[in-house]
């Protein structure tokens, strides 16, 4: 340390303000730690309040307003075509971050957590130097690592700021409407963010380099698929990248399809969203016994300690998918082992929500898990179409489905397509923890008519008492 750098202790360091950093922070103080987190942004939220969550959920259910417009001719009810004010559009969303981000500062204050901006750096196993800060140096007696994660890149493709390839945080800022985007990727940002743009009037090409969502049951994703083929100008499956290169006022490039053809084309801007990597690089854990896997996962056990007793780790820089629901909990947890209680990671199902349209979400085992497994396993769906609400609203081309245990009837897992299916799950999800039987679910009486009913329903299914479908699909 240089003498006359200011350093400060404290009980717990947070690195990372994202929602696993700010729930480990708050939890934390909440049992009576003093508590510092550190960021390098102004204000806490993190990549999902600024870059990702919030900003993509806040446009799609503009996307979403804009296609259920389209959808009322046959129900009698015509609406003009959609004006897109851009700069105002903007402005919306920027007021919602601001107020959820001033919501969370609030929230850090009446805590007393302290707030610092900065990078955080390892210099050793209980200290770190903070770079742009006027603090120089924490000490501290534990530490959470909660940096999340960064957009994986394109081999050899240059990416510069403010270009016309744009990575998802790019994309999210709305810059223009380009008249023609390239989407490279088939998960669940190329599918939201694809979603977005073509609602708001962008002609877009997704280029995938095998199936959309290819984790996911074919099941669920095929009413999105059909959804995307009519919103999209092309989609090319089983697609690679050979060469991208930008020009003042486009971007061309070379694609290269499973029978080895390649072909050309121009657009106005391409999105790379091929998935996300660990920010676990200059960190300085080389000076920890913090342990790292070949992919930039930071090593944990079930109470998210590393190697380093004393430092643990949450979020997306762990293994696990990348989710902020996910990273709230180990948060928790890894905040309560710190203060001394019995606290582990034990969770049984972790929902992931898709907020396409259709929305797509799903929790516990999947069909496809339990196949790989070579698990048995009764599945069961319920097709909307036998649905009085999704008939009343004109989208019967959803799906409930269950995953049980053949003997028992114990739910394993559920998936659902659909509008709403990021509120459907939770159902699910209560009723894997607590180790429901479809006879449980069958029997909690589901108000008619809504979206609700296809899960007890689809529960009834295995029990044969189904009372608005016969059979399987």
């Amino acid at each position: 340390m240089v003498v006359g750098e200011i350093t400060q202790k404290t009980d717990l360091l947070v690195i990372g303000a994202g929602p696993g950093g700010y729930a480990a922070a708050f939890r934390a103080a909440d049992l009576g730690l003093d508590v510092t987190m550190v960021d390098e942004r102004e204000r806490p939220g993190g990549l999902c309040l600024y870059e990702g969550c919030i900003p993509s959920k806040t446009l799609l259910y503009l996307a979403e307003l804009i296609n259920d417009t389209g959808r009322t001719d046959k129900m009698g009810i015509r609406f003009a075509k959609p004006q897109i004010d851009l700069p105002a559009l903007i402005k919306w969303k920027e007021s919602v971050i601001d107020k959820l981000a001033r919501g969370l500062t609030g929230l850090s204050e009446k805590r007393s957590v302290q707030y610092l901006s900065g990078r955080a750096f390892f210099e050793e196993p209980n200290m770190v130097r903070l770079i742009g800060s006027d603090v120089a140096h924490i000490k501290f007696r534990h530490a959470i690592i909660a940096t999340g994660s960064l957009p994986r890149a394109l081999p050899d493709i240059e990416m510069n700021p403010g270009g016309r390839i744009m990575d998802s945080a790019a994309a999210l800022e709305i810059k223009d409407i380009p008249e023609t985007l390239l989407i490279v990727g088939g998960g669940y940002i190329a599918l939201e963010l694809g979603q977005v743009y073509a609602s708001l009037g962008s002609k877009v090409t997704m280029a995938v380099r095998s199936e959309i969502l290819r984790e996911v049951d074919r099941d669920l994703v095929r009413p999105l698929a059909r959804r995307m083929e009519k919103l999209c100008e092309e989609i090319h499956l089983h697609t690679t990248i050979e060469s991208m290169q930008e020009k003042d006022d486009f971007v061309e490039v070379t694609l290269k399809n499973d029978k080895d053809e390649s072909f050309a084309k121009k657009f106005d801007r391409v999105l790379v969203a091929i998935g996300r990597a660990p920010f676990s690089k200059d960190l300085g854990l080389e000076n920890t016994a913090v342990k790292i896997d070949q992919r930039g996962f930071i090593a944990v056990n079930e109470q998210q300690r590393t190697g380093d007793s004393h430092i643990f780790a949450v979020g997306d820089v762990v293994q696990g998918p990348m989710l902020a629901h996910k990273a709230m909990r180990e948060g928790k947890v890894a905040a309560e082992v710190v203060a001394g209680k019995s606290a582990a990671f034990d969770v049984r199902a972790i929902p992931a929500v898709v907020y396409t349209d259709p929305q797509v979400a799903w929790c516990g085992i999947t069909e496809l898990e339990a196949q790989k497994q070579e698990i048995h396993v009764k599945v069961v769906r319920f097709p909307w179409g036998a649905s009085g609400r999704a008939t009343t609203m004109g989208l019967t081309e959803g799906l409930t489905k269950l995953i049980l245990e053949p003997d028992t009837g114990r739910i394993l897992g559920a998936g659902i397509v659909g509008r709403d299916a990021e509120a459907l799950i939770a159902e699910s999800v209560l009723a894997i923890e607590m180790g429901a039987l479809a006879e449980d679910l069958a029997l909690s009486i589901h108000p008619h008519p809504t979206l609700t009913e296809t899960e007890g329903e689809a529960a009834e299914i295995f029990l044969g008492s189904s009372t608005h479908f016969i059979g399987e699909q």
